[in-house]
């Protein structure tokens, strides 16, 4: 049986192998001593998404093209050497114009061409057949780049097989998988344009909700007529749109149409061997310079040095305008800037720079993400000085937003870490948003590059390698940032510890790891943290015990096991509990199915449990909903039996298309201030230190913590020395998105697509407390602007055409807190504030020749977007109602 199979399968590939050589064509065939007369057009339109061709902006390039035969194999019909020549050139715009829109108005070929690349286009040039598919394109070294590459959009229009079947196959658009369907006359191809195998690659940001979406498509048919070509026509699109706001978008459409107008005598067949051998004896000098584009390098004649463009965008980098959104994108226009410039040139930058601008240069630079930049950086800053924690933490917290980090940034940052650093808290800081590097390298597949496995190395031992307190914090914020699941079991042993900041660490990195990753042995630590098992935990740290039970898919018996605490808890845990399931069940967590059941038991769910009184809350509500991204909010405050802040908990979280982003984090958290009114600290608390800090996470990155005292001296001088100012936490320029592409269109074009945004930050916090109005109030201000742009761009180096899409904001929102401890329960007001704010809306058409001759059009849509005070529940606005009518 098996010999009959290998011989069936020997035939079949005989009879395949006869077909090719003498039977039915498997390409396009030519015959012998005859010229086929073409014409051939071909056409680029860029747009915004929605655009029609009327209103693109682009150009066609249209020509006659004479095809003929040169050589064939003798012994295989589909083995052809094919010569093509391009004349009677015409340039023209995509659409009809007045004059005066009309770039070309009073242009000819030569004109916009130049005369040596209107020479080199219309010089004859081979292609090499075999069975219909591309085995060598002949033309000259010599000719410019752009000149082959349209000469090799032609040559793809040769291409195709004439039967049904998917293929992996080289052209123009580089190596593609692409299926054929033949059927009685005709063919079509489509080409999978994100399987396309190109030598240039782009980048993108690693995050789905701040990223770029991109569609394509190529399809081309042929009709075909005795045995070869009567006509193709191919059109391609690509289609790219800011996830977060998909009405920012562009498109670039290719259409190439070759068409037979007749045939005609045509010379007769070379003699030769071999194909190199016939190449050879018609003109030495044409060479196989193969099929696949070649990069072209554009040069920007006229545009300013990288200090020239800082010069004229310096007033726009200074602290008093962040808030403006000039700042975000002159920050997005000087990081293009950079990207193109040497280390000298950036150095003679941050140099110039003044001492108030310099901090927003150290942003630009870093985000650049290029050798250039980072050797700069590293160069410029000097991490032996404590004098310039300022400049070395914006460097850090840069390379923490990374859209698109490498492992020689990771290195840079280890062998930092190994080095002399003046200030521990940058020392601090650099292992922590190493973590960071960590998660973003792994996401591109890069967890085994050696500095990878170095470093992470490095903070999986961290924690257990030090007895300093700070530094096992700072190991577990790293291992917080990495989302190693190897880091599981070094939160799960940290969650029962006795020091309480380890515990929280621990609870809040769990709260981050996907569900699916907890494991029962996970669960049951948590658990025995909340209901105190084993030992006495402070409110806090089974408050966020409690969010990893109910954030992790708990089961009908942890959740029963939560409702039967409540009662049994500190007062204000009690309520905090409650509020927190109330909480869940409003907003539909998913939590919420599994609590509902549970709740039909009495025992769980009555009126002694669910009647507690207090003034700690958890609240969760939609900032913004699109068809794009939904935006929500939670607000959880925990206070102790005095009436004193201990925990509080501000997060905001994007999501888009099925994708999360953690977008903002604060925690302000107290402890050890019972004395200062000579209240009794709650069970557990009775020895911990003063203290109050503040925790931030943004954009998925923990920050370092900063602390507003520690002590009771540090506590008591800071109270009498209050100014009532904020103390800040992130201030800067970040890149949320960017993305950039180089997009190989068929025709032989080129089209590049950068899309940016950039967000400039302010988030500061403060806490107050006044003895003699026995009240308190915390206080996070977030100041931002934030602009993104896209601009997909068709540069040939004698014309240019593009669009550019954009929307920028400014806005601002605080959260206050105000507490009134005179009485029990005290009073409790909560507001969440967000100030009416401007929203626009940019487009800009542009097109160019390299004379400097150009057109634009330019439209905008401008909006003001009404301020809102964010709703929590009703028992917050009847305490505000009494705390501020008390006031008044």
């Amino acid at each position: 049986m098996f010999t009959l199979v290998v011989v069936f399968l020997l035939c079949t590939a005989s009879s395949v192998s006869a077909s090719a050589k003498g039977g039915a064509a498997a390409g396009p065939r030519l015959n012998d001593s005859q010229l086929y007369k073409f014409s051939y057009a071909t056409e680029v339109l860029v747009d915004q998404a929605r655009g029609s061709k009327e209103g693109s902006v682009g150009y066609g390039i249209s020509s006659d093209v004479d095809v003929n035969l040169v050589w064939r194999d003798p012994s295989n019909k589909d083995e052809q050497l094919i010569q093509l020549a391009i004349s009677n050139v015409r340039i023209e715009p995509v659409s009809n114009r007045p004059e005066k829109k009309n770039v070309l108005t009073g242009s000819t070929v030569e004109s916009v061409l130049g005369k040596n690349k209107l020479a080199a286009l219309t010089k004859p040039f081979l292609v090499h057949l075999r069975n219909g598919k591309t085995k060598a394109f002949y033309s000259y070294w010599v000719e410019p780049a752009t000149i082959k590459n349209l000469k090799r959009g032609l040559a793809s229009l040769l291409q195709l097989q004439l039967i049904t079947g998917k293929v992996i196959e080289n052209d123009v658009s580089g190596r593609c998988t692409v299926e054929y369907r033949a059927v009685k006359g005709q063919v079509t191809r489509t080409k999978n344009l994100e399987t396309c195998k190109t030598a240039e690659t782009g980048f993108t940001t690693h995050s789905e909700v701040l990223g770029v979406n991109s569609k394509s498509s190529s399809v081309t048919v042929f009709t075909l007529q005795d045995g070869f070509i009567r006509s193709a026509v191919a059109e391609e699109m690509h289609l790219l749109a800011v996830n977060a706001r998909r009405s920012v978008a562009a498109k670039v459409v290719s259409r190439q149409t070759l068409t037979l107008t007749g045939t005609g005598a045509g010379p007769l067949e070379a003699a030769g061997k071999d194909v190199p051998g016939v190449v050879k004896s018609i003109d030495a000098k044409l060479a196989a310079v193969g099929v696949v584009a070649e990069k072209v390098k554009t040069q920007c004649k006229g545009c300013p040095s990288l200090f020239e463009h800082w010069q004229a965008e310096q007033k726009q980098l200074e602290p008093a305008g962040l808030s403006k959104a000039l700042a975000p994108r002159s920050f997005l226009a000087l990081i293009q800037s950079i990207r193109k410039a040497s280390k000298d040139e950036i150095l003679k930058v941050m140099k110039s720079a003044s001492k108030t601008s310099l901090p927003q240069v150290v942003d630009a630079v870093t985000s650049s993400q290029t050798p250039a930049s980072l050797d700069a950086m590293l160069e410029f800053l000097n991490f032996t000085d404590s004098k310039g924690l300022v400049l070395q933490e914006r460097f850090l917290y840069a390379c923490g937003f990374a859209s698109h980090p490498n492992e020689r940034m990771l290195r840079a940052l280890l062998d930092i870490s190994k080095g002399k650093i003046g200030s521990t808290d940058i020392k601090e800081s650099v292992v922590i948003i190493m973590g960071a590097l960590i998660h973003k390298l792994c996401l591109k597949g890069e967890c085994n590059l050696p500095t990878v496995v170095q470093v992470k190395k490095m903070i999986l031992d961290g924690p257990d390698s030090t007895q300093a307190e700070s530094e096992v914090q700072m190991y577990l914020l790293a291992l917080k940032n990495s989302l190693l699941p190897e880091a599981i079991p070094i939160f799960t042993k940290y969650a029962e510890s006795e020091v309480g900041a380890y515990c929280t660490i621990a609870l809040s990195a769990l709260q981050r790891y996907d569900v699916k990753l907890m494991t029962n042995e996970v669960k049951l630590t948590v658990n025995r943290v909340y209901h105190q098992n084993r030992r006495i935990y402070e409110k806090n740290v089974r408050a966020a015990a409690a969010d990893v039970i109910l954030n992790s898919n708990p089961s009908y018996i942890e959740v029963k096991n939560l409702l039967l605490s409540i009662g049994n808890l500190p007062h204000e845990m009690n309520k905090y509990m409650l509020s927190k399931i109330q909480d869940i069940l409003r907003f539909q967590l998913p939590a919420s199915k599994v609590l509902r059941q549970a709740m039909k038991d009495m025992n769980s769910h009555n009126y002694n449990r669910f009647a507690k009184v207090g003034s700690s809350s958890a609240y969760s509500g939609f900032m913004a909903q699109s068809a794009d991204v939904t935006s929500t909010y939670s607000l959880d405050i925990l206070y102790s039996g005095s009436g004193i802040l201990r925990r509080s908990n501000m997060n905001i979280y994007g999501a888009s298309k099925g994708a999360m982003l953690h977008g903002l984090q604060v925690a302000i958290e107290a402890q050890g201030l019972e004395s200062l009114i000579a209240a009794t600290p709650d069970e557990g608390e009775e020895d911990l230190e003063s203290f109050a800090g503040m925790s931030a996470l943004l954009f998925d990155v923990q920050l370092r913590p900063v602390t507003f005292f520690k002590g009771y001296s540090d506590l008591m001088s800071k109270m009498f020395s209050m100014s009532g100012e904020p103390m800040n936490v992130v201030k800067g320029l970040i890149l949320l998105t960017d993305h950039s592409e180089v997009i190989q269109l068929q025709s032989g074009l080129k089209a590049s697509a950068e899309f940016q945004g950039g967000l400039a930050i302010d988030i500061s916090g403060g806490m107050e407390i006044s003895l003699w109005y026995r009240e308190s109030k915390t206080s996070v201000n977030n100041r931002g602007a934030l602009v993104v742009t896209g601009n997909v761009t068709v540069d040939m180096d004698f014309m240019r055409a593009g669009v550019e899409v954009s929307f920028e904001t400014e806005a601002s929102l605080d959260f206050i807190t105000t507490v009134q401890f005179s009485e029990y329960p005290f009073l409790v007001c909560i507001q969440m504030d967000k100030t009416t704010f401007p929203f626009s809306e940019y487009m800009t058409k542009y097109e160019s020749l390299s004379s400097g001759k150009n057109v634009m059009s330019r439209k905008s849509k401008k909006q003001l977007v009404p301020g809102t005070e964010f709703p929590l529940h009703q028992e917050n606005s009847n305490m505000c109602k009494r705390i501020f009518d008390s006031s008044w």
